[in-house]
């Protein structure tokens, strides 16, 4: 009896095919997959539930014409549902579990990729009147992965504010100067002007760090977000009341800060919180002020390893 061929098998592979042109692509992949992924946090509290977004590349030969694009989709499918049923502490391991898994369904392939992005809300309590708030922060892994070795980073990006230090300086003159004129002089001006939060311009700032995770350590995404937020002049918040604004206000014209000096005092305040880091972890910190009296946007950076900023800042008296 004659039967009729596999319908599958008979579909030509047209990824293997020679493409017309042998070059070598760095990335393919797709972007805007989107997972719940839930993240254990041990002891009473309750897991964090996370949308978050992924993207996921592998190299391709120059003798291929294109990826399997589908499978992409099946592993990050089967890694997360394996690990629904088993507690998932850090999300740069679920990166690098998806790394690993792209390798092995894509035998032309020597590198992997995987990027992930979540939105992450913490609970706050403003300031003075300690009203009960959530904010939302953009957390993130990512994973590079090899048949020798697997690099894993985790990080935040948060949102704060900046008072310009040089702008409050030239502001200080001028309320000195209208000191003079009601009586008060040299030192005894400056000294009522410092007491008070002399204005000046302002920035939304943007501060992110990434580390590098080896050797199962674990960098808590919680203090990179304390980190970020205390390195600018001042936190912000979804709700304010009038003190509260008061407050924030105050505290933001009595820390002024440069978007170099937020950069800086990540640094220090990283080596100070992760002791245990290797030397040889990098680190990018990273932070972007949107400038309020400029059509331009000020932006600071710094990529080091952990050994390199500690080295640095050992030379700080």
């Amino acid at each position: 009896m004659y039967s009729l061929p596999d319908a599958q098998a008979c579909l030509p592979d047209v990824q293997a095919c020679l493409p017309d042109y042998p070059i070598n692509l760095t990335r393919v992949g797709v972007t805007g997959v989107k997972k719940l992924v839930k993240v254990e946090r041990g002891g009473d509290e309750r897991p964090v539930i996370l949308i978050s977004s992924f993207e996921v590349f592998v190299d391709l030969p120059s003798d291929r014409k294109g990826a399997n694009l589908s499978r992409n989709f099946e592993v990050i499918d089967e890694v997360v549902e394996e690990e629904i049923n088993r507690p998932v502490y850090e999300i740069e391991e679920l990166c690098g579990k998806i790394a690993r898994r792209l390798l092995d369904r894509h035998e032309y392939a020597t590198r992997a990729e995987v990027h992930m992005k979540s939105e992450y809300i913490v609970r706050r309590q403003t300031p003075f009147t300690k009203s009960n708030c959530q904010e939302v922060v953009d957390i993130f892994a990512e994973a590079m992965a090899t048949s020798s070795y697997l690099r894993k980073s985790v990080g935040a990006e948060v949102l704060g504010t900046t008072a310009c230090p040089c702008a409050q300086e030239i502001m200080r003159g001028k309320v000195m100067e209208e000191l003079e004129t009601i009586g008060l002089k040299g030192e005894e001006a400056r000294a009522f002007a410092e007491r008070l939060p002399v204005a000046t311009h302002n920035q939304r700032g943007r501060g992110s760090i990434s580390i590098e995770v080896k050797d199962r350590r674990c960098v808590s995404i919680d203090r990179l977000i304390r980190i970020i937020e205390e390195s600018m002049s001042s936190k912000v918040y979804g709700l304010l009341k009038r003190p509260d604004e008061a407050q924030v206000v105050a505290k933001a014209h009595s820390n002024p800060k440069f978007v170099e000096d937020c950069v800086r005092t990540m640094a220090q305040k990283v080596v100070e919180v992760f002791p245990d880091l290797p030397d040889d972890a990098a680190v990018t910190l990273k932070q972007i002020n949107e400038e309020s009296i400029h059509q331009h946007n000020a932006l600071a950076e710094r990529m080091a390893t952990m050994g390199e900023l500690r080295a640095e800042l050992s030379k700080v008296v």
